[in-house]
């Protein structure tokens, strides 16, 4: 029988160092592998014998795109070691620069990254040649998120104002009731862009995954609630690790995410969205309808649309809460040192990102474990991989490397942050 190989020896201009592996025999898949080999970074090493209030500025230089995901899983994580629990307005100003920040990586990946798979085009710049407004709405809205985090963080990447039981100073009332002209402007434009983004042409995909995800009974979860699926699950955060677990696999240098029972699971937009349907604003569920999705999404390739409903989503939320913002006061709450073991875990864009970590009496930390959505997503990468492979084999090996391009940016993993992404080596034997 014939064999195809498609090989991508590096993944060029992305956030992380990664390679995929496809052998074809005749009509059967023999292998599907999704390799990162980027060196380890040690980050949860760095952390033993630090302070304890160090770990939201240290983990949140994992991600230069979603170092808020970092900062609050890590605050609630040593918050909860203390004994502490921040007041409502504490939690009010963390939920608003949370919006910021999906508001900035959602749009990033939806019209600059994303988009272009379904247009035919390599880039952004080529959308801007053809539908300049387009590009310019996206900007606009980007700065909204971006502007967020700036304002009451203090700078919009890696911001500086964020700290263990809150902030170290309120944002200014006039300039947080600044943002909201744009904020009103930016929940219109984000319906215009998911209801554009509507009418590419997406691939016939669904499945039933595993949907996994906070979800709290009074709000769409950002930064609060317990570990639900769609099948059952639901747990308090404390109990992330008698349910899922981490194995080290040999093609990758980034441990895989998988339930107790071996099995794959899916986080992110899509599970939120099944999850927590319910709790969106009615304008968000109003988008939705117009972009055509029901309650549950299980096309992958739809991820795009879930993630624009989710930007007016945070575009409102955000708008509510600057509407009825008062300086918080304290705008910390102290937390000393007391030994313990605490758990955190918030929705970054990608999916529930978990922390857990053990203090010292001294408040130093003597344990940390950090579970990003990338990695809790390989898994069910790889079966996406083989399931659209095994759909498509009648393709050019140009026209499966796109579709190939496209499934793995559905999930907007880490290491995708460029449009160039996968450069392809296609062996024929």
């Amino acid at each position: 029988m014939s064999e195809r190989i498609l090989q991508v020896d590096a993944l060029a201009r992305v956030e992380g160092e990664g390679a995929l592996y496809v052998r074809l025999k005749g009509d059967e898949i023999e292998k599907v592998e999704f390799r990162i080999f980027e060196p380890p970074r040690f980050f949860e090493a760095f952390l033993q014998g630090r302070d304890a209030h160090e770990t939201p500025d240290i983990t949140s230089r994992i991600c230069g795109i979603c170092p808020i995901a970092y900062i609050m899983s890590a605050s609630q994580a040593v918050e909860q070691a203390a004994g502490v629990s921040v007041t409502p307005e504490i939690h009010e100003l963390r939920r608003l620069i949370y919006c910021g920040e999906w508001i900035q990586s959602h749009v990033l990946h939806a019209a600059m990254l994303h988009a272009p798979d379904f247009l035919g085009l390599h880039d952004a710049i080529k959308i801007a040649e053809v539908n300049p407004d387009l590009v310019k709405t996206a900007l606009r809205l980007k700065k909204i998120g971006n502007s967020l985090m700036e304002v009451v963080g203090g700078r919009s990447v890696h911001p500086v104002n964020t700290r263990v039981g809150g902030f170290y100073s309120a944002p200014d009332k006039a300039k947080i009731k600044a943002l909201l002209p744009e904020l009103e402007w930016g929940i219109a434009a984000a319906r215009e862009v998911a209801v554009a983004f509507s009418k590419f042409d997406f691939p016939d995909d669904e499945y039933d995954y595993h949907f996994v995800s906070l979800k709290d009974p009074d709000t769409y979860a950002i930064c609060e609630g317990r570990l639900a699926s769609n099948r059952g699950l639901d747990i308090a955060v404390s109990e992330f690790n008698d349910h899922f677990f981490e194995e080290h696999v040999a093609r990758s240098n980034a441990l895989h995410g998988r339930m107790r029972d071996g099995s794959a699971y899916l986080v992110g937009p899509l599970a939120r969205y099944a999850n927590n349907y319910a709790q969106l604003t009615d304008g968000a569920k109003e988008t939705a309808a117009l972009s055509g999705l029901g309650e549950v999404v299980r096309n992958p390739f739809k991820s795009i649309l879930v993630r624009m409903v989710e930007t007016q989503y945070a575009l409102e939320e955000a708008a509510r809460i600057v509407r009825g913002y008062d300086e918080p006061r304290p705008a910390f709450v102290p937390v000393p040192p007391k030994a313990g073991e605490g758990h955190g875990c918030t929705e970054a864009p990608r999916g529930i990102c978990y922390h857990t970590y053990k203090v010292d009496d001294d408040g130093r930390i003597t344990h940390a474990q950090i579970v990003p959505p990338t990695s809790q997503n390989q898994p069910q990468i790889e079966e996406d991989l083989t399931r659209v492979v095994a759909a498509n084999m009648g393709m050019t090996d140009a026209d499966l490397k796109w579709r190939c391009e496209q499934t793995i940016r559905n999930y907007d993993p880490c290491i995708s942050c460029a449009t160039h992404f996968l450069k392809l080596t296609v062996e024929r034997v």
